[in-house]
């Protein structure tokens, strides 16, 4: 087993990597996310799918950076509008808007519907640089609250009400949220085979490379890069 693992989130997004970071704390790997590298190009978020997104960003991260790299996609599925804003979550109300703006949105959108089911679904995607990937889902179902409710959490949570706990997502604490939601859900499959994971991305990672030189003795000096 190799010491001072690092596995690489593929988001600057705080909220995120703290719930990560929570759920994987008893295992021996330090998490990190793009914040602590250099500027590294954007990656295009066009695909129909969760499943698309989430291996695009993990594999292209992956190779960009040199380390395994997880990434998730996730997004809220109205009912109501037809599966809105879906893979769009992240830009429903415009590429710059808060997140309270993209809650506004919603709940304008939702005024006049009585039917305010809706899922929040994720997709992880583990990457390698060469390119495979492992993938885990999960998804939690709720509805849209009247009202924002809650100052934890981010994105949609203050408005996606979860019945079994009587509360918003914001107003669940990290611990009570991540035992029940969809990135929740799709962490503790992973978190559950974690050493089988690890092993395989010991397999699939690039051996280091071997350099050598030799001294005035004529000795063979080895370096791995």
């Amino acid at each position: 087993m190799i010491k001072n693992r690092v596995l690489v989130i593929a988001s600057r997004n705080k909220g995120k990597t703290a719930e990560i970071r929570d759920l994987l704390k008893a295992f021996p790997v330090a998490i990190k996310d793009l914040d602590d590298f250099g500027p590294i190009p954007e990656v295009v978020e066009d695909g129909e799918t969760f499943d698309e997104n989430a291996y695009k960003k993990a594999s292209f991260t992956a190779r960009v950076l040199g380390y395994p790299v997880l990434s998730d996609d996730s997004g809220l599925v109205v009912a109501a509008l037809n599966g809105a804003p879906g893979v769009h979550s992240a830009r429903y109300a415009g590429p710059d808007a808060t997140d309270a703006q993209r809650c506004g949105k919603l709940l304008a959108e939702l005024e006049d519907q009585p039917n305010r089911s809706a899922v929040f679904e994720c997709v992880i995607s583990i990457a390698v640089p060469a390119g495979a990937a492992l993938t885990y889902e999960g998804h939690c179902e709720g509805t849209i609250a009247h009202a924002p409710s809650g100052t934890n959490g981010f994105g949609y949570d203050p408005v996606f009400f979860y019945p079994p706990m009587n509360k918003t997502f914001a107003q669940l604490t990290i611990v009570e949220k991540s035992r029940v939601s969809h990135r929740g859900q799709a962490l503790q499959e992973f978190r559950d085979e974690y050493d089988k994971v690890m092993k395989w991305i010991d397999q699939q990672m690039p051996e280091p490379d071997i350099v050598g030189c030799q001294n005035e003795r004529g000795e063979l000096h080895v370096e791995k890069k």
